[in-house]
């Protein structure tokens, strides 16, 4: 086996472990039985800080994040990455707990095209017609839902813009994954060193109280970590192409674990919502192959 072609295999190994590891995010964050969702995100903060700091140290990358911290004019964009993603976190918590899974995997579904968009309005990017197509389509989508369930479906719609809007503005930062994530967390633990010690003042804080919910609140950090390592792995290693392809299998895991563990109901206008968001991801990665082509050719 060539050197090359084993690169491209370990790294799909790498990215396959990332997306099924958050794919499988569900599982481990419906075990917060008792647990408010506000209380779990801030030890994700505060234990993914922790955790990052010892891979960080063991890997030797302070160089960048020394680098981000003596340039402050520029972390106000890390700050609103941080922002960003900490409220996806904790919406993303809410979902699983109040047993919005499928949701959820449809916020997952609809983020590439929340990404066209945003690339077409704030950058001005060219939108290919097929991607025109497939944004359209998603739309309706979200306003079936809306006009004939009667509801809006705010968990999808804000997972996707957060993680969409996150993504454009993570783009204009000079950190890699590792880097940029622990700088994230960095910048948010103090309001959750804060917290937890106002839920402790209040006595409504889970931690050091039993040995279960401590022991899972600490993990989430791990958890929170272990997925984008593997993504950076896979990264360095593959085509954009092909990770955009590995994407979904997030998104379709959480969608069946939804589905056939937590059995949540799936009404035909929900089904409906989502066939036309899956062929609007079709279309655009359809789309999105063809341009790959073009350019390589």
């Amino acid at each position: 086996m060539s050197a090359t072609t084993s690169e491209t295999t370990r790294g799909v190994l790498f990215g396959l472990a990332a997306y099924i590891m958050w794919g499988c995010f569900p599982l481990f964050f419906a075990l917060f039985q008792d647990v408010p969702a506000y209380e779990v995100l801030i030890h994700r903060i505060i234990w993914s800080s922790v955790f990052l700091a010892g891979v960080i140290c063991v890997l030797r990358r302070w160089q960048p994040v020394r680098a981000a911290f003596a340039n402050p004019r520029k972390l106000w964009r890390v700050l609103g990455c941080a922002i960003l993603i900490a409220t996806n976190w904790g919406i993303y918590i809410y979902a699983v707990e109040t047993r919005h899974v499928l949701q959820a995997s449809l916020g997952y579904f609809l983020t590439p095209l929340v990404n066209v968009g945003l690339g077409m309005l704030v950058l001005r990017e060219r939108m290919e017609r097929l991607q025109g197509v497939a944004v359209g389509l998603a739309s309706i989508g979200i306003l079936i839902q809306l006009v004939l369930l009667g509801s809006l479906p705010w968990i999808t719609l804000v997972l996707a813009m957060t993680f969409g809007t996150y993504g454009l503005l993570r783009k204009q930062v000079e950190l890699d994954g590792l880097s940029g994530l622990f700088v994230e967390t960095l910048l948010l633990l103090p309001v959750g060193v804060l917290a937890l010690g106002w839920l402790s003042h209040l006595e409504l804080s889970h931690f050091a109280v039993a040995l279960r919910p401590t022991v899972l609140l600490i993990a989430s950090g791990i958890i929170t970590a272990l997925p984008l390592l593997a993504f950076a792995g896979a990264a360095r290693r593959l085509r954009l192409a092909t990770v955009g392809f590995l994407m979904y299998i997030n998104p379709s895991l959480q969608f069946f674990i939804a589905l056939f563990i937590f059995n949540e109901p799936l009404s035909e206008i929900q089904l409906l919502s989502f066939v036309l968001i899956w062929t609007a991801l079709l279309l655009y990665s359809w789309s999105s192959w063809t341009s790959h082509r073009t350019a390589t050719a």
